[in-house]
C-alpha cells in the first residue's frame, strides 16, 4: 500500500504535498482555491473564494458515496461507492475547470489509505479525470482538522475530535495556534459496522479504543471540539430536543450532560422520525446511532467541561496551512467584516470612521465587546441593496446565519440586533424571532439596540469623517448625551432627520440629548 503523506513530507514554506496553494504576495488577495476531500463516507468539493483570514464558500457540494462501507469484511473499497465516487470526481473536475479554479488539491483519508485497491482507485481517477489524489496519514489528518478549528478559533485550547466514516482522530490544541499530541483510531462508524459479534462486541471495542485514547490524553480538556458530519448530525438532534432557536451548527455549545440526554433520545427514538425532524439525509442518519455510542463513551472518559461543534475541518486546515503567523493570528470576524465592507458597502472605509465616532458611548467596553462594535460598524452598510422594507431583516439574518467564524451564538444575536436597529427603530414587522433573545441577557439586548441607533445616527449625520464634524460624549451618572458640533459643515449636516435620530439614540439610553454648537 502507498504510504500516506506525513509530517516529514512537509516543505517548511510550501506546506503539504509540495504545492504552494498561495504564492506571496497574493496570499491575502482574493483567489479561488479548490479542495476535493475523498473520505470514507463522502466525497466533497469546496471552492473557497478569498484566501484571506476568513474565506467564503464559493461552491460546496458533497456526495455520500460510502467508499468505506463493508471495509472490515473485505479490506477493499465499496464497489458501489467506488462507482459513485468516480462519477462525482468526473463532475468535480469538470466544474473546477469551468470555474477556472487554480490551485485544486485532491486529498483522500482512511478509506483510500487502508484499502487494498486504494492505489488502483487513485490510478483510475488520475486516468479518467486528471485529478492526482494525495493520501494523508492519520497523524496528518488529525493535524489538519485541528488547524481547521484554529481557522475559526484563533488561539483555541482543548481537544479536537474529528470523526470520519472509517477513522476518528484526536488532536491537542495547546493555545497560541499550536497543535500538540495527535492520535488516530478505527472508531469511524462505517468500520465499526463491520465488527462481528453484535452490539456487545461493538461496545466493547469502542470502550477499549476510547480507553486507550483517554490514556494518551490524560489531562481533562476545557473544551472538546467536534469535527465531522456524524457529530453535526447529533448536534442537530440536540438542537431539536432543546428547542434551540438558532439553527447554526458552527460554535454550537453543549454540556456533557446535554449530550448524554440527547444520546438517550437517539437510543429510544425511531431513526426515520429523527431524520425527518432534523432534515438529515438517510445516508448520514444511519451512522448516527453507532456514532452516538462512540460519543457517549468519549464524553464519559475524557470528561470535557464543554463541547463545541466546529464546521471547519480538514479542508479549512489546508487553507490555514498556507497562512503566515501574522495572518493566522488575525481576527476572522474582523477580516470577514472588512472584506464585506470593501466589496459591498456604498462607502468602503466609512465603517472604521463610524467606529471612532460611536466608541465614546461604550467607555467600559473590553476587547471582546470592542471587536463586536467594530464588526457592526464595518457591516453597517453592506446590505444597502436590499429592499428598504426588508433591509433590517436582511441585516439581522446575515449576521446571525452567515458562515462566519470567531463568534459565539450570543455574539451573533448581539451583532444581528445592532444591525437590525441600524435600519429600524424597533423590531416590529421585521420577522424577528423573539425566541432568539433567550441567548442574550437583557442588558446586552438593550446595548445592541443602542449600538444600532448610534450607527443609524452616525450614518445619517455624514457620509465621511464624522469625527471631523462632531463628537459624542456620554455622561452615564448624569444621564446626559452630548453632541458637540465642531465645524460649520457639521452644523449644516445636523438637519432635521439627523436631529431626530440623535434624540432617538438619547431616548434609548435613557438620557437627555444636548447639542453644543448647534446652528442658530
Amino acid at each position: 500500500m502507498r504510504r500516506g503523506i506525513g509530517m516529514d513530507d512537509l516543505h517548511p514554506e510550501w506546506g503539504p504535498f509540495g504545492v504552494p496553494l498561495f504564492d506571496a504576495p497574493e496570499a491575502q488577495a482574493l483567489s479561488r482555491v479548490g479542495v476535493i476531500d475523498i473520505g470514507s463516507n463522502s466525497v466533497r468539493l469546496v471552492v473557497f473564494d478569498g484566501a484571506a483570514r476568513s474565506p467564503a464558500y464559493y461552491f460546496n457540494e458533497k456526495i455520500l458515496c460510502g467508499l468505506g462501507a463493508g471495509f472490515s469484511e473485505t479490506g477493499r473499497l465499496n464497489p458501489e461507492g467506488r462507482v459513485r465516487a468516480l462519477k462525482a470526481l468526473r463532475r468535480f473536475a469538470a466544474l473546477t475547470r469551468g470555474m477556472g479554479v487554480a490551485p485544486l488539491l485532491t486529498v483522500a483519508t482512511a478509506a483510500v489509505r487502508d484499502a487494498e485497491d486504494g492505489d488502483a482507485f487513485r490510478e483510475e481517477v488520475l486516468a479518467e479525470t486528471g485529478l492526482d489524489i494525495h493520501v494523508i496519514d492519520g497523524d496528518e489528518e488529525a493535524r489538519l482538522a485541528a488547524q481547521g478549528v484554529l481557522l475559526g478559533w484563533p488561539g483555541a485550547e482543548g481537544l479536537v475530535c474529528d470523526i470520519g466514516g472509517s477513522s476518528m482522530e484526536l488532536a491537542e490544541l495547546k493555545g497560541g495556534g499550536k497543535v500538540g499530541l495527535r492520535h488516530t483510531s478505527d472508531l469511524g462508524p462505517l468500520k465499526l459496522m463491520g465488527i462481528g459479534g453484535g452490539k456487545k462486541a461493538v461496545r466493547a471495542h469502542i470502550k477499549d479504543r476510547v480507553g486507550r485514547l483517554a490514556q494518551a490524553f490524560p489531562n481533562r480538556p476545557e473544551r472538546l471540539f467536534l469535527v465531522g458530519g456524524s457529530w453535526r448530525a447529533i448536534a442537530r438532534i440536540d438542537m431539536e430536543r432543546r428547542g434551540y432557536p438558532l439553527k447554526v451548527l458552527h460554535e454550537y455549545r453543549m454540556t456533557p450532560k446535554a449530550i448524554l440526554e440527547t444520546i438517550k433520545l437517539i437510543e429510544r427514538s425511531d431513526i426515520a422520525e429523527l431524520r425527518a425532524r432534523t432534515g438529515t439525509s438517510n445516508e448520514r442518519m444511519r451512522l448516527v446511532p453507532i456514532a452516538a455510542e462512540v460519543l457517549k463513551v468519549l464524553v464519559r472518559q475524557l470528561r470535557p467541561k464543554e463541547v463545541a461543534v466546529s464546521s471547519y475541518g480538514i479542508r479549512e486546515g489546508l487553507l490555514y496551512e498556507q497562512m503566515s503567523d501574522a495572518l493566522r493570528h488575525r481576527d476572522p470576524l474582523i477580516e470577514a467584516a472588512r472584506h464585506a465592507e470593501a466589496s459591498s458597502a456604498r462607502m468602503p472605509g466609512f465603517g472604521r470612521q463610524l467606529y471612532r465616532f460611536v466608541e465614546p458611548l461604550f467607555p467600559g467596553a473590553r476587547l471582546p465587546k470592542k471587536r463586536l462594535i467594530r464588526a457592526a460598524c464595518l457591516l453597517h452598510d453592506v446590505s444597502w441593496r436590499a429592499h428598504p422594507d426588508y433591509r433590517a431583516e436582511v441585516c439581522f439574518d446575515n449576521a446571525t446565519r452567515a458562515n462566519l467564524g470567531g463568534m459565539t451564538h450570543a455574539e451573533r444575536v448581539y451583532l444581528g440586533l445592532a444591525l437590525l436597529h441600524r435600519y429600524k427603530s424597533n423590531r416590529a414587522g421585521t420577522g424577528f424571532d423573539s425566541n432568539l433573545l433567550q441567548l442574550l441577557p437583557e442588558p446586552l439586548v438593550l446595548e445592541a439596540e443602542i449600538l444600532g441607533r448610534a450607527m443609524r445616527f452616525g450614518a445619517m449625520f455624514t457620509v465621511a469623517n464624522p469625527t471631523d464634524h462632531g463628537a459624542l460624549t456620554w455622561r452615564p451618572k448624569r444621564k446626559e448625551l452630548f453632541l458637540r458640533l465642531k465645524t460649520d459643515e457639521g452644523r449644516a449636516l445636523f438637519g432635521e432627520v439627523a436631529e431626530a435620530r440623535f434624540k432617538a439614540l438619547a431616548t434609548a439610553m435613557g438620557a437627555e440629548a444636548k447639542v453644543l454648537g448647534a446652528p442658530g
